[in-house]
């Protein structure tokens, strides 16, 4: 009886806050998001707006925390400080913002930056999920 290693809603605790490894952005990032968006390629060194939020999110997943039970992303609000540069190094900072219990699952808000090599946040904003609950996730061992 084993269950998928994950983070339920009951598990944030707002005010945490995490730092996901770096990564160095590369004309292989830059042609594959090109590739799936279409996406026109003006300047080949320019790094697409969105391609680091995309990247911070996979950087994510190399946390030791278990991903995000995530019922449904519900959007995001979010700044472009400055445009990036192939060959910029970026990583991502997180802090646990907002918390809303529901029924069967709990809306959960999360303040993001990405940070270049210099400490500089070139982008930021919040993100929204609605994540499931652990007891809604796993029905009850004992039942009368």
């Amino acid at each position: 009886m084993s269950a998928a290693a994950g983070t339920y809603f009951e598990d944030i605790e707002v005010g945490t806050e995490e730092v996901t490894p770096a990564l160095t952005l590369t004309e292989a990032h830059v042609a594959l998001y090109r590739g799936l968006t279409g996406e026109p390629n003006d300047d080949p060194g320019a790094i697409p707006d969105l391609l680091p939020l995309c990247l911070s999110t996979g950087l994510g997943s190399r946390m030791v925390r278990p991903p995000l039970v995530v019922l449904a992303f519900m959007g995001f609000e979010w700044k472009m400080h400055r445009a990036l540069r192939v060959g910029e190094t970026i990583h991502s900072h997180s802090r646990a913002a907002v918390k809303r219990s529901m029924r069967e699952g709990g809306v959960f808000m999360e303040d993001h930056e990405i940070i270049d090599q210099h400490g500089e946040v070139v982008q930021s904003g919040r993100l929204a999920f609605l994540l499931a609950k652990r007891s809604a996730a796993s029905p009850s061992a004992s039942t009368s």
